[in-house]
């Protein structure tokens, strides 16, 4: 059975230097192995073939009996590394937190802490008005809150 640590130093290796990063790794019981790489311009159809051909002679020399996919991850696919969240910020995104609440706003920014969140709230207007109005907040979430994150997509 092939080693998830040796496909990701496999990986690395081959993408190391160029503008493609790691986003995961996995590996099935039967040696389904899957990579998903992605850059902050996308990643081409090319690329992925180049990377898989370069990838299977790699580790036909570790074992004979695997499959490999090497693809970028999907429109609907959670971000799961900092570094695709960097490549959203200004997108809209829809963040399920650990305690289960849903908040759906533009992503501002990305630390090494977490992310910030442009979000529409309804709050109480000043003076005498009772009518909730729509208000932009900045809210903060540390990566450690958060249990998924996706892209809003719109058409």
């Amino acid at each position: 059975m092939i080693d998830r640590k040796q496909v990701i130093e496999l990986v690395n290796k081959r993408i190391g230097g160029s503008a493609l990063f790691m986003v995961d790794v996995t590996i099935g019981n039967s040696n389904e192995i899957r990579v998903l790489i992605d850059s902050q311009e996308g990643v081409s159809i090319e690329e992925c073939v180049d990377i898989s051909r370069w990838m299977n002679g790699e580790l036909d020399k570790i074992d004979e009996n695997f499959s490999l996919e090497v693809s970028s991850p999907g429109l609907g696919s959670p971000l799961l590394i900092r570094q695709q969240y960097v490549k959203n910020i200004g997108r809209e995104v829809e963040v399920v937190l650990k305690d289960g609440k849903k908040k759906k706003g533009k992503l501002l920014e990305v630390s090494e802490e977490g992310i910030s969140l442009e979000t529409v709230e309804k709050k109480i207007g000043g003076g005498s008005q009772k009518k909730k109005k729509p208000v932009k907040v900045n809210r903060s979430f540390a990566f450690d809150e958060i249990k998924s994150t996706k892209v809003v997509i719109s058409f």
